[in-house]
């Protein structure tokens, strides 16, 4: 498939993604935070029903960006572990693969504290 295409179904499947995200926080009363993890859920199911792989061939950075592709990585994690280690693998896996994304998340959300100027919200 040509560029074009990829970052065009990247664009725009993560696009609905968002979309749909904005509209449940318009239209309901979920909180973002409830969002955020019914996203990463989803991807978690995604992933053990294997509908994961092929969307994310199909839609490349579209599903992987967002918080479903943590989702996914998380079941992909298990799965090996499972394979490798058994049961306990189902404890172990989705903390191994999801590590790295975490920790750079941890140190780069830490940094641009450090880096800002932070104030309290006037209402």
């Amino acid at each position: 498939m040509s560029l074009f295409f990829d970052c065009l179904f990247a664009f725009l499947v993560g696009g609905a993604l968002c979309v749909i995200a904005q509209l449940l926080i318009d239209l309901t009363r979920l909180t973002p935070a409830r969002i955020l993890v019914t996203y990463v859920s989803v991807g978690v199911l995604l992933g053990a029903v294997g509908l994961y792989e092929p969307l994310y061939e199909f839609a490349g950075c579209g599903v992987s960006v967002p918080l479903i592709g943590f989702g996914g990585t998380i079941a992909r994690g298990v799965r090996a572990a499972v394979h490798e280690s058994g049961l306990l693998g189902a404890l172990t896996g989705g903390l191994q693969a999801a590590a790295g994304g975490t920790a750079a998340a941890i140190v780069f959300g830490y940094l641009a504290a450090l880096l800002s100027k932070s104030r309290p919200k006037r209402l």
